[in-house]
């Protein structure tokens, strides 16, 4: 057994190469999400997307496209997001952030969004009151680390926090809609957080869809 730890540098920060939940899931994407202001970078966090290698399956239809043309193809994501297979996003803090103002970034976002295709109901605001409940005490040091797995089917989350190596608390969310709505907050192609995430993943999906 190969015991050796590989892991992928995203800006200084350590990816491992593959994590195992029920199978094996390959990093397959990564990146940054910054912002510049007057002329200066600021980095806030790190992020590794792990899918099961099965969803090039639901992917055959873009067999010979270039990175480029997938990167820009939001139907691709939704093709992504909406497969019945196993995803694991991991996001490292690069810039101290409170938990609470994470928390209400994720959570407008995806409050616009089911708003946006009228799934915004009583069920859904119960579902975020939850996910904004386990950000609003925590604090997100330098390299905390928030996990968030999502099962194959039925469409759950698993939310994880760990800061400085030790695992702080979890939370299931099993709204469907809440669940597919954070997915796409990430991995919504043209309205994905993280730009250099997007274009990671559509280059290496491209590559395996090649071979």
């Amino acid at each position: 057994m190969d015991t050796e730890v590989k892991a992928v540098m995203v800006d200084e920060v350590p990816f491992p190469t593959q994590i195992i939940f029920t199978k094996p899931l390959p990093l397959l994407g990564y990146g940054i999400t910054d912002i510049e202001i007057h002329f200066l970078q600021i980095k806030f966090t790190a992020i590794g997307v792990y899918l099961d290698p099965q969803i090039l399956d639901n992917l055959h239809i873009w067999k010979g496209k270039s990175a480029d043309e997938i990167a820009k193809d939001d139907a691709f994501f939704e093709a992504i997001i909406s497969a019945p297979v196993e995803k694991f996003i991991r996001v490292v803090v690069i810039k101290e952030i409170k938990g609470s103002q994470y928390g209400v970034q994720l959570e407008s976002a995806v409050r616009d969004r089911l708003a946006a295709v009228d799934k915004y109901e009583e069920e859904e605001e119960e579902a975020l009151e939850q996910v904004s409940a386990f950000f609003q005490t925590k604090y997100f040091k330098k390299d905390s680390i928030l996990s968030f797995y999502f099962s194959a089917t039925p469409p759950t989350l698993e939310m994880g926090f760990s800061c400085e190596g030790k695992e702080d608390s979890k939370v299931e969310v099993k709204n469907a809609n809440v669940v597919e709505m954070i997915l796409k907050w990430y991995l919504g192609g043209s309205r994905g957080l993280s730009p250099a995430t997007i274009s990671s993943l559509a280059k290496t999906l491209s590559e395996e869809l090649a071979k």
